[in-house]
């Protein structure tokens, strides 16, 4: 019976580093989806834009029609003016006729065609006028209609984009998906085989124990109480850890970005003095204490992380010294950087 209570209590409980992958994965997908959602932003608005530069030329285009409109029916207004002067011409071409007897009547024959003529190149030059006016609206037309055309094409092209983005975006996301969990399943193994070295080398002992996916010591195994300098007996367990950490650090891929994360908590009874203020600075400098030892005993820092959670993350919510021991813990969980 013995061996058996031994073998249950090196069981592991994998379930919580099922729920902690499974929070990573959906804090990335919810980081992928925000990147959809400003991608889509921005197109919506460039979109938007070309829009409303195609609603603006088409205004100026309705304005051009309109104005074209205008300048057709004054020409045909000069034409009838140029009919009834032609018309006046030949009136006084024929009076002019009946009076060649007469001097006098000539000669004011001749002065009203003289000034029907004069009428006439006027009219003429302004009818030129007009029909230069309406040549130069007929290209500009023309030039707002190419670029129109342009600007269909380009709206079109960038939905066409905007589509192939999507398709990427949904792409990379099951590709991504795919490989996190991959990654998260490979760093649970390392984990589980790290906890159940730490738990051989460490024995079974009332103060060290496993919650979820964090090895949790007791503040008591490394530091006396209101301090953060490591005490004399705490170097061996911190040795031990080293240790079993080296073995798995020579295991993972060098591709897997992990950390070991160093979280000091303390009880609800607060603390000040001159070195620690309030419970902040004692976790944390008791968290980097510990850190600081793990790289003296060949951990590379940059695998390594100190936090400080004060009292405000307790185990047990009770008010009383064996609730306040048990809160007061340094507690290892490898992670994901």
């Amino acid at each position: 019976m013995a061996l058996g209570r031994a073998r249950a209590d090196r069981r592991v409980d994998y379930w919580p580093g099922f729920v902690d992958a499974l929070s990573t994965l959906l804090l990335v997908f919810i980081f992928l989806i925000s990147i959809f959602t400003v991608a889509q932003f921005f197109l919506s608005r460039e979109i938007a834009g070309k829009q409303d530069q195609v609603a603006r030329l088409q205004v100026q285009l309705k304005q051009f029609a309109d104005l074209l409109s205008l300048e057709r029916a004054t020409a045909g207004s000069l034409e009838d003016q140029l009919s009834g002067l032609r018309a006046s011409l030949r009136t006084a071409e024929a009076e002019r006729d009946k009076l060649r007897g007469d001097n006098t009547a000539v000669g004011d024959a001749k002065g009203q065609i003289q000034s029907l003529a004069t009428d006439l190149e006027a009219e003429k030059k302004l009818s030129e006028q007009q029909i230069s006016q309406i040549s130069l609206l007929n290209q500009q037309l023309a030039a707002l209609r190419r670029q129109i055309g342009a600007l269909e094409a380009a709206l079109e092209a960038s939905e066409k984009r905007d589509k192939e983005s999507q398709t990427k975006i949904s792409d990379l996301g099951s590709r991504l998906n795919v490989a996190l969990a991959q990654r998260v399943q490979e760093l649970s193994r390392y984990r589980s085989d790290f906890f159940g070295r730490l738990r051989e080398v460490l024995g079974n002992r009332p103060e060290i124990r496993i919650v979820g996916d964090r090895f949790v010591f007791q503040s008591e195994v490394f530091f006396d109480p209101g301090s953060a300098e490591l005490k004399e007996g705490a170097t061996p367990e911190l040795d031990k850890l080293a240790t079993a950490l080296l073995e798995l650090i020579d295991k993972i891929p060098k591709d897997i970005p992990w950390v070991l994360r160093v979280d000091g908590h303390t009880d609800v009874r607060p603390i000040s003095n001159a070195r620690f203020p309030s419970n902040w600075e004692l976790s944390a400098s008791r968290a980097i204490s510990v850190v600081k030892y793990l790289i003296t005993r060949g951990i590379s820092a940059d695998r390594v992380v100190a936090a400080g959670f004060g009292e405000f993350q307790p185990i047990d919510p009770a008010n009383n010294d064996d609730a306040y021991r048990r809160n007061r813990r340094i507690e290892l969980k490898i992670t994901e950087r």
